[in-house]
């Protein structure tokens, strides 16, 4: 008869660990949802600071294009520059047309000098502005990808840690309560 409620409290007490198992499993389920679900929003924004990729490509071939130009500039100036340097005659040569100008002439000339200096150090000036803008830009996103990364990372950590005490709960559960 002993033996018979022994077995049945063996029985119920494994039955109420079974169930006590039971609810913590479903609660580290449910907290595994949420840092899941938490980790699957992170990683949207995240990819949602990867879509803005689209807007540096476009950056970025802007630049290009600005560069080429650039290069034509100083193509066309590197160009005028040999030709100054180039034979002494020709340097003459080039001084001389201007010896032959009308003082008209010369005044349009140097307007039309002038109003290319203008328009090249107004050009220097809206690059290096824009320059400026997009550095500021680009160390907004990055900082904010450093966050996200970082925040993705603890949550990462805390999941980690959350599936390590449930299966260290479930080794205790296993042992029994007396064995601990």
């Amino acid at each position: 008869m002993a033996e018979i409620d022994l077995r049945n409290y063996e029985l119920s007490q494994l039955q109420a660990e079974v169930e006590q198992e039971r609810e913590v499993k479903e609660m580290l389920k449910d907290s595994v949802s949420d840092l899941r679900s938490t980790l699957a929003d992170l990683e949207k924004r995240l990819n949602s600071v990867d879509g803005e990729e689209n807007e540096w490509r476009t950056r970025y071939e802007t630049q290009l294009e600005l560069n080429e130009q650039l290069e034509k500039q100083i193509s066309v100036v590197q160009e005028r520059l040999e030709t100054l340097r180039g034979n002494p005659s020709d340097r003459l040569a080039s001084i001389r047309s201007y010896d032959e100008m009308s003082e008209d002439a010369l005044r349009q000339r140097l307007k039309l000098l002038s109003a290319e200096k203008c328009g090249l150090q107004s050009q220097l000036k809206d690059f290096q502005i824009r320059i400026a803008q997009e550095g500021k830009t680009y160390q907004k996103v990055y900082e904010e990808r450093r966050a996200y990364l970082a925040e993705i990372a603890k949550l990462s950590s805390t999941l980690d840690m959350s599936r390590k005490q449930q299966m260290v709960q479930a080794r205790r559960k296993a042992l029994g309560p007396d064995k601990t």
